[in-house]
């Protein structure tokens, strides 16, 4: 009822209910994937473009339109707008894509957007009287972020990458004018961004099903044919969505060796691709995963390799069991945007090693919910995954703490979902462009 309630009596609203929203995210539904739906269970029209289809279709109650890249990027551009044309080719796309559907009579009462990829960059000039939420996921910054973080990849020149560290915030600065309201998922995301971006965020995660993802004492993983591992078995697990020194997958490749003897009974049970999600691609064509088995393969004896596995990328049931079995899940990541699976662990109510980073801090408090080290010292890494390890009654009680942590603040439908909702009903209430400079 509250959007109801609060909506009819906005500024300058002139429109009966139903409502019209907008969603615009190349990936649909990414992070609305629990909000869209909730707000077309309400009765609102929802519609959706995104690059992800391909056809025109339907999805939990939203409308999915597709749109396309309507140019080639430019040849020969200076290398520092790069970045920014493949947003601007994105955005204007899209603006194209959402002008059709206004010339079709479509008149968005919300728009919701990730601002991201520059797809939302233009939509104020079509629809100057909507709301528009956004996303902001983070602002680039030459300090306290991942710029300079690892000093195994220094910047050959850093006052040149600081100037086209700025130019990569310029699709950051032109939805400034863009939005009305904004939403980061972490404190230490909103964070990044400068105070005039900061007045109009509310941090809001996008939640979790804690009910769905949670602890199971009886789980059983399949590892492959000839291995099954329970919670009676010492499992040390570690995922990121691809293997790449952004997630630590360097430093926890080179704390292996000492790892593996020191814990001659256990199984490393490693998640992710061979891509690269974020940060610079590796040299010579080859991987990152490839890289890092082969500086530390040689210090590793053949049967204690034979207890590290490298499953890939896996479907999300399995990737839950292989939480619910972990006896201990290692996260590390540079200052940069925390992952769900980190909140997921917590969730299932795995015992967490975790690297001692600012985006860490709003969720592991050491010796509660659970172990912190220095992000790049190996030996730390070890002691603390020994120690959880060789306690289980501790190593437990982490587990309890951080599922209770997780419920308390990031459980989907009594906290996130019920916030992102009032953040809709705000944004509803707002006199459109009220921060348009």
């Amino acid at each position: 009822m509250g959007i109801f309630r609060i909506y009819k009596d906005a500024p300058g609203f002139q429109k009966a209910f139903p409502m019209n929203i907008l969603f615009i995210h190349q990936n649909f539904p990414g992070q609305y994937k629990h909000l869209a739906p909730a707000l077309a269970a309400r009765g609102h029209r929802c519609v959706a473009l995104t690059l992800r289809v391909k056809q025109p279709g339907a999805w939990q109650g939203v409308q999915l339109l597709p749109y396309e890249i309507r140019r080639n990027p430019s040849q020969n551009l200076h290398p520092w707008l790069v970045d920014f044309e493949t947003k601007l080719l994105r955005g204007e796309s899209c603006y194209l894509a959402a002008k059709q559907l206004k010339q079709q009579g479509f008149e968005p009462d919300l728009i919701v957007a990730h601002p991201g990829w520059g797809e939302s960059m233009f939509l104020r000039d079509l629809w100057p009287k909507a709301r528009i939420g956004l996303y902001y996921e983070l602002y680039y910054t030459t300090r306290d972020g991942d710029m300079g973080f690892d000093p195994e990849f220094p910047q050959k020149m850093p006052e040149v990458e600081a100037m086209r560290l700025r130019l990569k915030n310029l699709n950051n600065l032109m939805h400034l004018e863009v939005g009305d309201m904004g939403v980061s998922p972490t404190e230490f995301q909103a964070g990044t961004f400068p105070q005039q971006f900061r007045d109009k965020i509310t941090v809001i995660h996008d939640g979790i099903d804690t009910n769905h993802v949670m602890p199971s004492p009886d789980v059983a993983m399949k590892v492959n044919d000839d291995l099954v591992v329970t919670r009676k078995d010492e499992v040390i697990t570690f995922v990121n969505r691809n293997l790449e020194p952004y997630r630590g997958y360097h430093v926890f490749m080179r704390a292996l060796p000492r790892l593996l003897k020191e814990r001659p009974n256990a199984r490393v049970l490693m998640v992710g691709g061979d891509e690269v999600s974020y940060g610079a691609k590796p040299p010579d064509g080859r991987t990152w995963k490839q890289i890092y088995i082969d500086e530390v393969r040689g210090k590793i004896s053949t049967p204690d390799w034979e207890r590290v596995h490298f499953l890939g990328r896996i479907p999300y049931d399995q990737f839950l069991r292989l939480l619910q079995v972990s006896s201990a899940h290692v996260y590390l990541t540079y200052p940069f945007v925390l992952s769900w699976s980190l909140i997921e662990s917590m969730s299932a109510g795995a015992p967490i090693v975790a690297s001692d980073t600012a985006p860490l801090k709003e969720a592991i408090k050491h010796g509660e919910t659970g172990r912190l080290f220095p992000f790049f010292d190996q030996d730390k890494m070890v002691e603390e995954i020994c120690t959880v390890l060789e306690n289980r009654e501790m190593a437990d009680e982490l587990g309890r703490a951080a599922r209770k942590f997780a419920q308390e603040k990031y459980d989907l439908q009594s906290v996130c979902l019920p916030r992102q909702m009032e953040w809709i009903d705000q944004l509803a209430a707002m006199e459109p462009g009220k921060f348009t400079l």
